[in-house]
């Protein structure tokens, strides 16, 4: 095959755009070609703007080239968004519509991710926004018990000339959580494969409609339900939550690892240090330090990741979440000053994407 245009983009065509399963010189998502000597650039349009998607077709262009032409070649490959699809969401298969994904982690359990979760989802519905929130946690979801929804279940909506799951509405929130298909006290045992695909159906059996964002509530550790979801769903970023104590941090940090993977490559939009202190309500100017200081701060300034937020440990965010009424709907409390402050940083995160 010679090097010149009409070769690099025979060459091009046996890479697959990912989600429509064909190939991109076809779609009209390579423009702009040109060789000069042994260097070679084009505009690569993609459907999902996600940073690891735009990686992941950079490298399968620069594969498809260097197979056909050798390692010699010199590549200057532009991606861009589809300016066919200007919100570069209406053409994928998995979550069609929904604008900005994202994944709530830990590396740990009980550093209060769920919490995170639901007080961001409402939070962010509070200001108007159209918004999604998935429980992803398999083995403990919660989203029923804190967004007030224990004894409730979806139901079947038909979209056209198929039938969707309907999340469940709640404080304004579009919620679907595995806990809705079990029975309250039922313990869920599955093996990794069989949660896994739990969560695709979550995602591709779901009617989500229009969302201008959709919170993942992840299961703590790194494992199957992290790689499946990574692998199906076009996130937009990640928020790592922790404590300030040690044993926390360092699964924290295994879990930025994680999402910083060469293969994976999701942003980090930021870490929420929870429980960073107590104060009681009988001394208001003591800060009490029971988890250590500081800690999720100095991570995020040493991985140089914004902090989204330092929330104290207060006894109104526990009953809220156990209430089903997230803290951040109770007005003019300290609680939801804070995480208020979280939600501007998230904003602020997501659109520096």
């Amino acid at each position: 095959m010679e090097l010149n245009v009409e070769g690099v983009l025979k060459a091009l065509q046996n890479v697959l755009e990912p989600e429509i399963k064909k190939d991109i010189v076809n779609l009209g998502l390579v423009t702009n070609t040109a060789v000069k000597g042994t260097k070679i650039s084009f505009n690569l349009y993609v459907n999902n703007p996600a940073l690891h998607n735009k990686n992941r077709m950079r490298d399968a262009c620069l594969f498809a080239l260097e197979r056909n032409f050798g390692k010699d070649i010199e590549t200057d490959i532009n991606v861009l968004p589809n300016p066919k699809n200007p919100d570069n969401i209406d053409s994928r298969k998995i979550l069609p519509g929904v604008k900005h994904v994202i994944a709530i982690a830990s590396g740990k359990g009980g550093v209060g991710k769920s919490t995170v979760s639901v007080n961001i989802a409402t939070g962010l519905a509070q200001r108007g926004y159209k918004v999604g929130l998935l429980d992803a946690d398999i083995y403990g979801p919660s989203a029923p018990l804190m967004m007030d929804l224990l004894h409730d279940k979806p139901q079947p909506i038909v979209v056209g000339d198929k039938q969707f799951i309907e999340p469940i509405t709640s404080h304004g929130v579009k919620v679907l959580s595995i806990g809705f298909f079990a029975e309250v006290n039922q313990a869920i045992v599955w093996r990794g494969p069989m949660a896994s695909k739990a969560l695709n159906q979550m995602f591709t059996d779901a009617y989500w409609g229009e969302l201008d964002y959709m919170i993942i509530d992840l299961p703590p550790g790194t494992g199957d339900i992290h790689l499946s979801l990574v692998q199906a769903a076009p996130l937009s970023g990640a928020v790592v939550v922790t404590t300030p104590q040690d044993v926390s941090l360092a699964d924290a940090r295994k879990g930025i690892n994680m999402f910083q993977i060469e293969s994976i490559n999701v942003p980090i939009l930021g870490l929420v240090e929870n429980m960073s202190w107590f104060t009681p309500a009988e001394l208001p100017e003591n800060k009490y330090f029971i988890f250590g200081k500081d800690g999720g701060k100095q991570l995020a300034q040493e991985l140089d990741i914004p902090l989204l937020a330092q929330l104290p440990l207060i006894q109104s965010i526990r009953e809220s979440g156990d209430a089903g009424r997230p803290a951040i709907l109770q007005d003019d409390s300290v609680s939801k000053k804070e995480l208020d402050k979280m939600i501007d940083n998230l904003e602020l995160a997501v659109n520096k994407l």
